[in-house]
């Protein structure tokens, strides 16, 4: 990371901790789930440009390194981005080396993603550095706290999975 990179960090860094700290330390927890997120994804980025692959790839690898295969329709859908997001990534990761495309027997419509051996081996570099910022964010919290915390964002997640107004919205826009 350059000098510059790294004094931006450490100013956002420096700026949430003053807000979450100082200036509105019971703000709404979700901005506080959001900063949170932000402040993992930053740190991991750190680490993942080390191995020239960006965040954006990150979540693409992750999810071929679970299901290999996937139509670029259904990874799309996955990693919750829009398709062309998804191309663009794609084209960028089969350059690098780390993905093939590939039209499948009978099916000339839908492009099929597979890992290269390159992209396979990513994981046992990659995987590494999220546990280590994981435990990085950890730090200081006992066994039974993560575990509060896991379960009280999972409560959320579930309230949030069943918001009327999600599927209201969807059905509202045609997308059920």
């Amino acid at each position: 990371m350059s000098k510059l990179t790294a004094a931006r960090e450490a100013e956002i860094s420096a700026r949430l901790l003053k807000h979450w700290h100082e200036a509105v330390p019971n703000d709404r927890m979700a901005h506080l789930v959001k900063d949170t997120a932000r402040s993992f994804l930053r740190s991991l980025q750190a680490r993942l440009s080390m191995h020239d692959v960006s965040l954006g790839h990150w979540s693409f690898l992750r999810i071929l390194w679970e299901r290999d295969g996937l139509t670029q329709r259904e990874l799309s859908q996955e990693a919750g981005v829009m398709e062309p997001t998804t191309l663009i990534a794609l084209r960028a990761m089969e350059a690098q080396g780390y993905i093939t495309r590939k039209h499948m027997a009978g099916n000339r419509k839908n492009l099929y993603v597979f890992l290269t051996p390159a992209g396979r081996a990513l994981k046992k570099k990659l995987v590494p550095l999220a546990e280590e910022v994981n435990g990085l964010a950890m730090r200081g919290l006992d066994e039974s706290a993560v575990a509060g915390v896991r379960r009280s964002l999972l409560v959320m997640l579930d309230n949030l999975a069943q918001d009327g107004m999600l599927s209201d919205a969807q059905t509202d826009n045609g997308a059920l």
